[in-house]
């Protein structure tokens, strides 16, 4: 595997780019782009199979023709979304139309909205989310920051990337409540259908009707067909005009179009996709958790942030996994806001995940332990729940620590 290319830019490179650079060797195991495995279901990617030439032969239809599709099925007014190809280039347009002198952005968080708005001369306003907080943020302290600062936009990405922190949605509400008098207010929600620690979690719905509100949402991470690039926008129908006025009439390709007008088919068997992941993430979280000096944040995105255990460096790891292990994970070393001490793991099935452990217990453990933590084998100690990403970063004056969980002894079983 040609590591240089992990060293080459500041994001990630692409599948395709990796898989050029492997010499034939098989594909890793995907631990770095947030996707669902558990959707598209085989029948799905059948169905496009046989009708990839129709696809690729004939041009799809406006943008406003999918946008209706998409409207219809979700339970959205077409008046109120814009339809991108991919979130990146909504966020692209927002910026370019829509903001005019400054953003407030927590970090860390997804690198686009600051790298974007600095991309076109605007002053970005960083306000730092805590490590000791669980990168918790504080909607009362964020609102204080914007206002020092004098920001005339602010963004949340809820969950957050790439700690998948959680803001309930009375607490984002509120800060949309105390920041009516701003430009604009965006509100990220490309993870947040992977979200169940609240019924009815996002805001869409309330962006449709207020004057400085856009929600983002991804269908290519929910879906995983990240290749096929499509996202859409929720704002009052004004807001909503002026991107889609912008945005080129043939936007979207004829794979959006064919995947949107089957959603309603498959509705069922994409709601039952997102509840395994939802499974596969707290039995995740427990088996990281149980690994000796490694942080673990709760998340209600499709990943999981670790920071490694002192001295432990992610660059090498990453490396190590790649090379030694086939599987491939994010290194967050050129995320603003957090080191490359920290690793962000996608939530995976079980078996792919038994590879990553073996690869990281090898790694940080080798000649240390005698017995080895790997899924299988029982240990002593048992693991506390996942702490409620609903409940306060402090409580009695204390801060909430950080899940982490030191397991000095395993034995193994058969």
């Amino acid at each position: 595997m040609e590591l240089s290319l992990l060293r080459a830019q500041a994001h990630s490179p692409s599948y395709f780019s990796l898989m050029r650079g492997s010499a034939g060797e098989r594909a890793p195991v995907d631990f770095c782009i947030p996707c669902n495995p558990y959707f598209p279901t085989p029948e799905i990617f059948e169905h496009l199979g046989r009708n990839l030439e129709t696809i690729l032969t004939f041009y799809p239809s406006d943008a406003n023709t999918i946008a209706e599709e998409l409207c219809s099925t979700l339970g959205l007014h077409p008046k109120t979304v814009a339809m991108g190809n991919g979130s990146t280039e909504l966020i692209t347009w927002i910026d370019h139309l829509l903001v005019r002198e400054s953003l407030a952005v927590p970090i860390p968080t997804f690198g686009r909205w600051t790298d974007q708005p600095l991309e076109t001369g605007k002053r970005v306003d960083m306000y730092p989310l805590l490590e000791s907080r669980n990168f918790a943020l504080d909607v009362s302290d964020y609102v204080s920051f914007i206002r020092t600062r004098g920001s005339r936009v602010a963004v949340i990405c809820n969950p957050n990337n790439p700690d998948g922190g959680y803001l309930p949605k009375h607490e984002v509400l509120r800060l949309l409540d105390e920041l009516i008098d701003l430009d604009l207010v965006i509100v990220d929600e490309s993870f947040g259908e992977f979200v169940d620690a609240e019924p009815y979690p996002g805001v869409a719905a309330e962006a449709a009707v207020r004057p400085n509100v856009i929600v983002l949402r991804s269908l290519g991470k929910n879906f995983g067909l990240h290749g096929i690039r499509f996202g859409y926008m929720v704002a009052n129908p004004a807001l909503a005009g002026r991107v889609r006025d912008a945005l080129p009439k043939w936007n979207l390709n004829s794979f959006a179009e064919v995947v949107v007008f089957m959603m309603r088919q498959f509705w069922p068997e994409y709601q039952d996709s997102l509840r395994r992941l939802g499974n596969d993430r707290r039995a995740m979280f427990q088996q990281l958790s149980t690994m000796p000096g490694l942080s673990v944040f709760a998340s209600q995105g499709n990943f999981l942030l670790v920071k490694l255990p002192p001295g432990h460096d992610g660059v090498p790891l990453r490396d190590h996994l790649l090379t030694e292990h086939g599987v491939y994970v994010r290194e967050c070393g050129n995320k603003l806001g957090t080191t490359s001490q920290f690793l962000r793991l996608v939530v995976r099935p079980q078996e792919d995940v038994r590879r990553l452990l073996i690869g990281m217990t090898q790694f940080l453990y080798s000649g240390s332990l005698h017995e080895i933590p790997v899924i299988g084998l029982h240990h002593r100690h048992v693991n506390p729940r996942p702490p409620d990403p609903r409940a306060p970063a402090s409580y009695g004056g204390r801060e909430r620590p950080a899940a982490v969980v030191s397991c000095p002894s395993y034995r193994l079983t058969a």
